[in-house]
């Protein structure tokens, strides 16, 4: 049996066991609705709530700043649709970059449909935005720049606390997308100038289906859901009581090992093997990188392809975005740095978490490259080159 050595993390992680222990009395004897007056639905409350500090406190934020949603897609969702309809009156221009996760880019692609317009700041190679095009692109009817705090595919972390500093001098409003940071890097929503945060609890070992919102105190979102008026009104329907609980326990057990040497250790000594193949490339900033995301380019060769040989050898990988992994389409990201289609269908990105081992990194630098040559083998861009 071949043993599975999972690096796709940025699509999705392992319930950590700090998660799993603090959730699991809430899925049988504590399964109360916080709604209710008697001592099960007080009970739930109360764990609700301590979860809503434990994750403000994470984030250097205030208990009332921190809404609980679905996940990351709906905290996006909620945050730009509702920034732009409280602000009609100014105007209906938005900012974003070219290399969003489809949470904001389809967001914004509905809204230009409904009257908007967004202009999309371009990349380098390395993925970082140019904050002069930034502050060349706010209009006077310019109402929310909406950038994320690092990239799911390329691990890249962008300026935000000097994007929200310029957002918040020329009085626009700034949410960021800080699903794939938080409980990565230490984040700080208001070193950030963040007015907008989203959050996701499955990127750092938390349950799928919960995430939150930090609205910045002061601003009152217009609800995305409507229905019964729980997160005090900002978000109806009955909480996910045992995602909450463990979406927090698995923010605070990862939180005072931040920024992870250790992991970052791992990868980088990944990157440096990678690229010892012929013909292939680091993708995204080198240095201001995530600390488990590698993401490579390997010339001649099909990703898919790849990840499929991979997965025989028992190594979950990703091409991209998982996301966006039914489509052929070569990666956004990937075409914003300058990628050809060619170049970026060669891709992948394998994401590190702290239950990987060195072992699995040597699995993985021993293995990639008899992949990568066999493919080359049967490929005639290759014979081509």
């Amino acid at each position: 049996m071949v043993t599975i050595i999972y690096l796709d993390n940025a699509a999705t992680s392992k319930v950590s066991k700090a998660a799993l222990d603090a959730m699991l009395p809430y899925l049988t004897e504590g399964f109360g609705n916080p709604s209710t007056i008697y001592s099960a639905g007080r009970d739930a409350k109360n764990a609700v709530e301590s979860s809503r500090r434990i994750i403000a406190n994470a984030i250097g934020a205030q208990p009332e700043e921190i809404y609980f949603t679905s996940g990351g897609t709906e905290a996006d969702n909620w945050a730009i649709k509702s920034a732009v309809e409280m602000n009609q009156s100014k105007g209906k221009h938005i900012i974003t970059s070219a290399i969003e996760h489809p949470a904001v880019l389809n967001t914004l692609k509905h809204l230009v449909k409904c009257g908007y317009e967004a202009t999309y700041l371009g990349v380098d190679e390395r993925g970082q935005i140019s904050l002069d095009e930034l502050r060349g692109a706010i209009r006077s009817d310019t109402v929310l720049i909406t950038i994320m705090t690092a990239n799911n595919e390329i691990g890249t972390i962008l300026p935000v606390s000097e994007i929200g500093a310029i957002a918040g001098e020329n009085g626009v409003l700034f949410h960021t997308d800080a699903v794939q940071a938080v409980g990565h890097i230490p984040v700080d929503a208001k070193a950030m100038n963040a007015d907008m945060l989203s959050m996701s609890g499955h990127k750092l070992g938390g349950a799928k289906g919960i995430g939150a919102l930090y609205v910045k105190k002061g601003l009152r979102l217009l609800p995305l859901l409507h229905g019964g008026g729980q997160e005090r009104g900002g978000r109806s329907g009955t909480e996910n009581v045992a995602g909450i609980v463990s979406f927090a326990a698995a923010l605070d057990d990862i939180l005072p090992r931040l920024p992870l040497e250790r992991l970052a250790q791992m990868r980088d000594r990944l990157i440096q093997e990678v690229l010892k193949i012929p013909r292939s490339r680091l993708t995204g900033d080198r240095v201001n990188r995530l600390p488990g995301i590698a993401s490579f380019i390997f010339e001649a060769i099909e990703g898919e392809s790849m990840l499929l040989l991979l997965d025989q050898l028992g190594i979950c990988a990703s091409s991209g975005s998982a996301c966006s992994s039914g489509s052929l389409d070569p990666s956004h990201v990937l075409l914003a740095t300058g990628l050809s289609h060619e170049a970026a269908h060669g891709s992948l990105r394998l994401s590190l978490s702290e239950d990987n081992t060195d072992d699995d990194i040597n699995y993985v630098i021993e293995k990639l490259p008899e992949v990568v040559a066999k493919l080359r083998r049967m490929s005639p861009l290759w014979h081509e080159i």
